[in-house]
């Protein structure tokens, strides 16, 4: 099983009839993702690749029984977006877009817990790559080709360093379970230890992966549940050794104000949990394959 997606799961995508997303849902079908339909208000009845376009997600939930949803949507309007899915009944939203408000992720994550632990929507993003499961299904951005399947998680707020990981081992003839983008912003919607929780119960993932960055506390926290609750061995990679505290460095996330939030602290806490902990970006594959060697 994997841990978000699979090969039957029913996808829609929010802001189908956007350029971008023209080009990644028609990705996403030639790679065998189920993708059922989209949903773009007052463009209902159209079609885009092949596929339904419908006016709420509810109306696509009704007709195609969406479990999957991946959010296309400017800004502006991503947060009411997200919600709409929550309210629509969609078990796993991917919001790709970048830029939406703090605020507005704040007033996402408040709506959400409006529903019982059991009923509530998983998001992964906002600011990310999304999530794949070679062979079975991608849900995001992601270049398809440089993942193999294997049992390898990863997981990582840097959706480019997650290709760095992914294309080092296949290099390797190492493969993949799943990888999960969960995004470079300060407030998103799933962690480092809700993905972390889900690889250690999975028996397809044998070694996990953790692509970190500076700021936040999210790397911290990783580590007190990966030192009391983990089993599996993990991997880190923590960029940003060089960047000077207090300056934002390109992410939204990536700036460091207090102590455990930049790089060197973040791998000093990591190793201290029992972490084994790549020097740089180059050896991420090397330093996985010999954790399972």
């Amino acid at each position: 099983m994997s841990i978000l997606l699979e090969r039957d799961t029913k996808v829609i995508v929010q802001g189908i009839t956007g350029k971008m997303a023209r080009f990644h849902t028609a990705d996403m079908i030639k790679y065998g993702t189920n993708v059922v339909g989209g949903v773009v208000p007052g463009k209902g009845g159209e079609t885009v690749e092949g596929v339904p376009v419908y006016d709420t997600v509810a109306e696509a939930v009704a007709e195609t029984g969406a479990e999957a949803s991946l959010v296309f949507v400017p800004p502006p309007f991503a947060a009411d977006s997200i919600m709409e899915a929550a309210d629509a009944g969609i078990r796993y939203c991917v919001c790709i877009t970048d830029g939406i408000p703090a605020q507005d992720m704040i007033r996402v994550k408040r709506y959400m817990y409006r529903y019982p632990k059991d009923k509530r929507m998983v998001l992964t993003g906002p600011n990310c790559a999304g999530t794949i499961s070679p062979g079975k299904a991608l849900l995001g951005i992601m270049p398809s080709h440089i993942y193999l399947p294997g049992n390898v998680g990863i997981v990582g707020r840097s959706g480019t360093l997650g290709y760095e990981a992914a294309a080092q081992l296949k290099e390797r003839g190492i493969g993949v379970s799943t990888s999960v983008g969960i995004g470079g912003d300060p407030i998103n919607g799933s962690s480092f230890r809700d993905i972390l929780e889900r690889f250690e119960q999975d028996d397809d993932t044998h070694v996990i992966a953790m692509i970190g960055e500076i700021g936040g506390p999210q790397e911290a926290e990783a580590a007190d549940y990966i030192r009391d609750h983990v089993t599996k061995p993990v991997v880190a990679y923590v960029a940003g050794l060089t960047a000077p505290k207090g300056r934002t460095m390109g992410h939204a996330g990536a700036i460091i104000s207090a102590f455990g939030e930049s790089a060197s602290e973040k791998v000093e806490i990591l190793s201290a949990a029992g972490v084994t902990v790549a020097e740089n970006p180059a050896v991420i594959g090397e330093t996985i394959a010999s954790v399972m060697a």
